[in-house]
Parts: C-alpha cells; structure tokens; sequence
C-alpha cells in the first residue's frame, strides 16, 4: 500500500507550534496588561473628577444665587395704611423681617416703606402717601452680605463658606453653610431655614463629598474677593479649591491619585 504523508502534524511539529504561540502570547501579555492598568487608572481619575465637579456646580449655583430676596407668594394690605407712621394689616408676612425695604402699591401709587417692626400678621412702617386694602406688596433687591464677608464678626473663613439668599429660586430663604474638615477628610454642607432659631450639628448625612486632603501649599478650600463701598464689605467673588486622593492606589505610580479641582471668580447675586 502506498504510505500517505498527511495524517497530521508530528510531535515535534506540534511542539514547535505550541513553543511559538507560548512566545507570541508572553510578548502581548504585558500590552493587555498595560492596557488594563491604564484603564483602571482612567477610570479611577474620571471617577474623581466627576465626584469633585459634581460638589463645585453645586457650590457655584448657589454662590450665584446668594443674596437673592423672594418672597414664597403675593402678599397685599389687608387694610388701609394712611400717610405717616402706621401699622396695618398684611395677608401674610411670611418671608418679611425687620428693616426689609418693600415696595407698597403699583404703577404711580407704588411707594419704598422700611419695615420698622412686626407683629404677625402686622407691619409698622413709615408711608408717605395713602394706600388701600389689597395694594400689593413686593420686595426687590438683595442681601448685601449673600457670601458673609471674613471682615464681618463671625463671618465666612478659609475653611467655612457662609451664604443666605433665595439659593433654589423657590421663594424659600435658607442659610448654607460649606464646611471643609481636612481631619474627617470631607466637605459638609449645612442647610437650614435663614431664620432658623439654631444651626443643626453636623452629621455623616450632611457629607458632600469624601476623601478631601489638604491643597497643594496649604491653600485654602475658599478665598474671596472683597470690595468696600462706604462702610459695606461686599464679596465680589468666591474661588473654590479642593484635592481629593483615590481611594486605590495607582498601579503605574505606585502612589495614590491626588487630582485638585480650582472653581475661580464666582461671583454672588449681592
């Protein structure tokens, strides 16, 4: 019989096979893992950003916002108010406060009063002309101090941000407070009612955003811009710094990542 030549590979044709794939597969194993390295790297890094971007649009939201004065509905006379110092009924006086400069009536009969004192649902302010029951009253303007200057006793620091207003354009004031703590490595944020009686304590749920480490140089978390006009303090701008550190660590550096993210110049309502 006449012998056939092609059953297959012999053994030491399969053995070279397997010893070339052995030598292509150890040249592109560092090149997968390379390339997983990296991802794991981009992936953490994006991750950070996105936590610490995240925590700086809120933040310049409602610094834009600060100092914004609203009212949470229509108010209007319940009664005359004559000329000269008077007290007179309003339909509601939520959202007024003492020394608030409203203006009472419309078109030619509209008029700027300074609230002089409250008793709910009482005004007593200073009119210069007669006004009759359900006359609006509306108020306009802002807070001078929406970012609470350093200047000012108790006022915001490097390390605390400090502003009021109508911050979610809700008509609801409220106070906030931005608190860097570099030992808990966190950034809390306080809010609470601009006229609450007391400040919460802050707790865990309060956290806005983890793993803070200090800034390059020790800078701080915030700094302001000021100008004085007169007397008045105004903060004209607010400049955000935070460094964050992941929390793996990176497989190329060794090191763990510490990414920094500067908010600059935002610039409050007041």
């Amino acid at each position: 019989m006449t012998v056939r030549n092609d059953h297959g590979f012999s053994l030491l044709e399969a053995l070279i096979a397997v010893a070339v794939l052995l030598l292509l597969f150890s040249a592109a194993m560092p090149a997968l893992n390379q390339t997983m390295m990296f991802n794991r790297t981009v992936g953490d890094l994006s991750e950070m950003h996105g936590s610490v971007r995240g925590a700086t649009e809120l933040m310049q939201q409602e610094i834009g916002q600060a100092g914004r004065v609203a009212l949470p509905g229509p108010i209007a006379l319940a009664g005359n108010a004559p000329k000269g110092t008077s007290t007179v009924a309003l339909s509601t006086t939520t959202g007024l406060f003492v020394g608030a400069q409203v203006i009472v009536g419309a078109g030619e009969q509209a008029e700027t009063v300074t609230l002089s004192s409250m008793a709910s649902p009482s005004v007593t302010a200073t009119f210069t002309i007669d006004h009759a029951a359900g006359e609006p009253v509306q108020i306009y303007g802002g807070f001078v101090t929406g970012i609470i200057p350093p200047s000012q006793a108790n006022g915001s620091t490097g390390t605390v941000l400090k502003l009021y207003g109508d911050i979610n354009d809700d008509g609801s004031m409220v106070y906030v407070e931005y608190t860097c703590v570099l030992a808990a490595h966190k950034v809390y944020r306080n809010v609470m009612p601009w006229d609450a009686a007391s400040k919460p304590a802050i707790t865990e749920a309060m956290a806005l955003l983890n793993n803070v480490i200090p800034n390059p140089n020790n800078s701080p978390c915030f700094t302001y811009q000021t100008q004085v006009v007169l007397t008045q303090t105004f903060v004209t701008g607010v400049a955000v710094t935070l460094s964050v550190e992941s929390q793996q660590v990176d497989l190329y550096s060794k090191q763990k990542n510490q990414p920094t993210k500067t908010l600059l110049n935002v610039s409050p309502r007041n």
